[in-house]
Order: C-alpha cells, then sequence, then structure tokens
C-alpha cells in the first residue's frame, strides 16, 4: 500500500493552535481508496529542526507523495504553492528564538524548486466542490517555505517520493475572531478539502492546463 506523508506544524506566533496540524492528525491512518494510507507527522516551527524531523519521517516511511501544511493567516483559501525558495529570512522568530536574515536554506543547491503536484487539478476539483482554492506564487521565506524547499530538495534524489509539495491553509474561525476582518475557513471543510486534493493527486498523472497566474 502506498504511504501518504502528510504534515503539520504546532503553534507559531502566539497562537495556541495551529489548524495543519489538527486537520493532518484528524487524518492519520485514513485509507484512500483500496491503495494508499495517509500517515501524519508534526513538524516543529523551528528553521532547522523541522527540515531534520521530515528528513527522518522520509527515511522511516519511504512515501510515494508528501504534502507538507502550513497556517497562512490572512488568506482566504487553500493555497497551492507553486515554488519554493533557497531563502530564509525570518520576520519574527520561530519557536526556538531563531531569526535567520537573508540566509542559504541549502548551500549550492538551486535558487528554486517547482511543486511536483498537480496543482492546478487539486484546485479546480476544490472548487468544484466549493472550496476557495488558488495557486500561491509564493511560500514566504519563514518555516514554511524552509521546509518546502527542503522536502524537494529531498525528493530530486529520492525514487520513492513520485510527488511533493506545500499547501497553506487559512485561519480557524476561532483564531480569526481575534483578527478584525481577516478571513477564516472551518476545520470540517478544509478537512474535506485535504482529503479532495490527496484524491486527485493520487488519481493525476498529469497536471491539467488551466490559467491560474498572479498579475502581480
Amino acid at each position: 500500500m502506498k504511504r501518504i506523508l502528510l504534515t503539520g506544524f504546532d503553534p507559531f506566533g502566539g497562537e495556541k493552535i495551529n489548524p495543519s496540524w489538527e486537520i493532518a492528525k484528524s487524518l492519520d491512518g485514513m485509507k484512500i481508496g483500496k491503495s494508499a494510507q495517509i500517515i501524519s507527522r508534526q513538524l516543529p516551527c523551528e528553521f532547522g529542526t523541522s527540515l531534520h524531523l521530515l528528513e527522518a519521517a522520509l527515511r522511516e516511511l519511504q512515501p510515494s507523495m508528501v504534502i507538507c501544511l502550513g497556517q497562512a493567516g490572512g488568506r482566504a483559501e487553500m493555497s497551492l504553492e507553486r515554488i519554493a525558495i533557497n531563502l530564509d529570512d525570518a520576520r519574527i522568530p520561530d519557536n526556538a528564538g531563531a531569526q535567520p536574515i537573508d540566509n542559504t536554506i541549502i548551500p549550492d543547491a538551486p535558487a528554486a524548486y517547482f511543486s511536483t503536484l498537480p496543482i492546478k487539478a487539486m484546485m479546480q476539483s476544490l472548487q468544484k466542490q466549493g472550496i476557495p482554492a488558488a495557486i500561491s506564487q509564493t511560500a514566504g521565506t519563514y518555516v514554511c517555505n524552509h521546509v518546502f524547499f527542503g522536502l524537494m530538495h529531498v525528493a530530486t534524489t529520492h525514487q520513492c517520493i513520485e510527488k511533493a509539495g506545500f499547501v497553506h491553509i487559512p485561519y480557524l474561525p476561532s483564531q480569526a475572531i481575534k483578527f478584525p476582518q481577516a478571513p477564516s475557513m472551518s476545520f470540517d471543510v478544509m478537512r474535506a478539502g485535504v482529503v479532495c486534493m490527496i484524491d486527485t493527486a493520487l488519481n493525476r498523472k498529469e497536471d491539467v492546463k488551466l490559467a491560474a497566474g498572479a498579475n502581480h
């Protein structure tokens, strides 16, 4: 049976909950069809340590697909990330107090990697279910991008990993209430969205050709 590694982060920035982990945790052990099973792991919101733990999980599980989830407060939709860049530039310290500025994540690695998930097909499937979704052109320069870049670097040399990438999700309503006018999405909708994305990624050999670029 194929293994799908699904990761989420612990809370950061003063939050008491991180929806990325709550959703990943709730899906741990779920079978998708007859041939795949989700295995979930939590990553710390820390530069360096997050990648070490991710790499350990990849060695242990040998997954055929990896989707890392992260919280992006202020976004109104499921954001399927297109590209990871080889740069750490933290606006705030991570959970260990580190705040790298203009640091290369992996020396001698490429400047960027593209997701190998069928992100446009996944977006299309979400939208057909009435779940707000969009292609994002930047995963930022914080721990989410750090993990995304590290994942894609490892994936280039691990033949077992067929598809890999990163998805940002919005605040939960209980989080957004502290931020006037901040968008949010319910747990059940986001959970259903993650299952939809995994199912689509498993069943698509190629992505769809669909306009989903940005004007800025």
